[in-house]
């Protein structure tokens, strides 16, 4: 009897399910603006996180969503941009310490000067976080990327060995000759730091996606201020028009891309002389084309790696008229082949795909509009959604999608919320088998994106992405009015089996 192709463990420790979640932070840590937990990482027995504050105010004032849908804006916000850079957008690192149950505000981000006069945040965002030792640090460190907007001198990395002081210790733009407002993907490999830009500088984000640079640079020594080009520009491919996602898996750095044309997957072993010899293990999106336009997330698990698609735009990239559609989970098997886990079936040139978990694209959602973050814990495989329904709200009813009209003739918008408001939690520890965890984002639709997993020797911590704080808009009667939403703001779950 032939052994099986990429055997499994036949008796996995148990999986963390709802009942082991508690939430250990709400309401954006006090504070509604604190959107998203963009960065997040375990340091020194401590959680670390990285908030990135009023996305929706930021994105109204952004050309790609000025003409988005909607009967009146989700939340309360200025009118113009420079009201927008009246509000306290100063972003903020925090710690959580398990031996107290506590959080502390331990960074935030200064006050400089701005680009055209007057003082402005220096950065309105933490986008990554990764632990490294650089060739001339004295022991490891946390490095946090940070999100400069258009007004201020340029995104930056910061560096911290106690967790407490946060010295600056690049360039303002990081790059010397194409400065950039941040990147999205700090990873350490090979007694290296890997990075691709996320943004341009001087755009607020506008244009996160294309940045005119898609090239992974690295440093053995980020604080020297030099940076290698470690890929050539696209992988060759003018269609990449960025770098997303970075991975470290075995002896290999895995990069994905965003392409209109459908997604690609590039690996090396970043060994000799840089730009270095890349091999692309994905194309055309795995044959679904635009509908997999971006790597989204991407992590090692038992030797494979999974890539977790999306579609800029929370899945419906109106700019480009794709969408919506749910995202897929693929897996890059240890011999290079590849397989379809969540997705639609279809036919390629190496032959027909059917989706090894029995489940289509978004898990069967088509608001899943990202696979937005991966991470293991205790050989379980978790994934984080983005899950757009909450936006029906406000969403005029000629102005939504065509399949989602279809769903408006079976139920109203409120039931279509209950019915699947919230973003998704599911786990695996065989990489085919599914189980959710949370399909509801903890019961708050508010929670509509898992941001950040990250396991710890305490638990899993669950960073969320809600946007909907501090003040949201509620109907009444014919018009809307503005509340306070103590349900508005990021959250933070831990996950423990020994807790409960």
């Amino acid at each position: 009897m032939l052994a099986p192709r990429f055997p499994h463990d036949p008796a996995p420790l148990p999986g963390l399910s709802r009942a082991d979640f508690t939430c250990i932070g709400k309401a954006g840590l006090g504070d509604g603006h604190n959107n998203y937990a963009h960065s997040m990482a375990w340091f020194n027995g401590k959680l670390y996180l990285g908030t990135t504050r009023s996305n929706l105010c930021m994105l109204r004032m952004q050309s790609s969503y000025s003409d988005m849908p909607f009967t009146t804006w989700p939340v309360e916000c200025p009118e113009t941009m420079d009201e927008l850079y009246k509000l306290d957008r100063r972003a903020q690192i925090w710690c959580y310490d398990p031996s107290t149950l506590s959080w502390e505000m331990v960074f935030r981000a200064p006050m400089v000067d701005g680009i055209g006069g007057g003082k402005v945040p220096r950065e309105i965002g933490y986008r990554s976080m990764q632990i490294f030792q650089g060739a001339g640090d004295p022991a490891p460190a946390l490095y946090v990327s940070a999100w400069a907007p258009g007004r201020a001198p340029g995104g930056l990395i910061m560096r911290t060995y106690d967790g407490r002081t946060f010295e600056q210790i690049s360039r303002y733009g990081i790059l010397e000759n194409a400065p950039i407002s941040t990147t999205r993907c700090l990873t350490a490999f090979k007694g290296r730091m890997f990075f691709s830009p996320t943004a341009k500088r001087g755009t607020d984000g506008a244009q996160q996606n294309t940045t005119g640079l898609p090239v992974v640079f690295e440093s053995a020594d980020p604080a020297s201020n030099e940076w290698l080009e470690a890929s050539e520009f696209g992988f060759g491919d003018v269609g990449n028009l960025g770098i997303f996602t970075l991975c470290a898996e075995g002896d290999r750095l895995y990069a994905g891309t965003f392409n209109l044309d459908g997604l690609q997957v590039w690996a090396s072993d970043c060994e000799g002389k840089p730009p270095y010899r890349w091999t692309k293990l994905i194309d055309k999106g795995a044959y679904r084309g635009p509908l997999n336009q971006a790597v989204a997330s991407m992590t090692g698990f038992k030797g494979s790696v999974y890539v977790g698609s999306g579609i800029q735009g929370g899945g419906y990239d109106r700019v480009n008229g794709v969408g919506p559609a749910g995202s897929e989970l693929i897996r890059i098997n240890p011999d290079d082949s590849w397989d379809l886990i969540v997705g639609e079936p279809r036919d390629t040139p190496d032959g027909r795909r059917e989706p090894l978990s029995v489940m289509r694209s978004g898990f069967g959602n088509l608001f899943n509009g990202y696979f937005w973050t991966l991470g293991v814990h205790k050989d379980w495989l978790y994934l984080g959604t983005y899950d757009w329904t909450v936006t029906l709200r406000w969403t005029e009813n000629d102005a939504a999608p065509a399949r989602v009209q279809r769903l408006f003739q079976l139920m109203t918008r409120e039931q279509l919320i209950d019915h699947e408001g919230g973003a998704d939690l599911w786990r695996t520890s065989d990489g085919d088998n599914w189980l959710p965890v949370t399909r509801k984002g903890f019961e708050n639709p508010y929670n509509f994106g898992i941001r950040n997993l990250v396991s710890s020797d305490v638990g899993l911590f669950v960073g969320i992405a809600n946007v909907f704080g501090p003040r949201v808009a509620v109907r009444r009667g014919d018009g809307w009015e503005y509340q306070d939403n103590p349900d508005g703001g990021l959250e933070v779950w831990l996950g423990d089996k020994v807790a409960t």
